[in-house]
């Protein structure tokens, strides 16, 4: 008979590696903000959640986190090509 709030259901679940999720989470947000610092970032850390899946999982999370970095890292340099071809960026607020 188990009792209530007993350890065996919750130590027979596996727990996905926390630098998995931290990498994709960087990959999604550097899509939108921050890509030239966030992707990197989501690199490095999908680079050694990859090596921690055997012991953790979370390997196709990693993967994924690497492959949006990547792509926060190519998005930044097409808008800053975009940007230097049309002789910069100018704002201008008022009327």
């Amino acid at each position: 008979m188990t009792s209530y709030g007993s350890s065996s259901a919750a130590s027979s679940r596996s727990r996905t590696n926390g630098l998995a999720i931290a990498s994709l989470i960087c990959g999604i947000i550097g899509l939108i903000f921050f890509n030239v610092i966030l992707g990197p970032i989501a690199i490095v850390l999908g680079a050694v959640g990859i090596r921690q899946a055997p012991a953790k999982g979370g390997a196709g999370m990693a993967k994924a986190g690497i492959i949006l970095g990547i792509v926060d890292l190519v998005l930044f340099g097409v808008m800053f090509a975009l940007a230097a071809s049309n002789g910069g960026s100018t704002w201008y607020i008022g009327g």
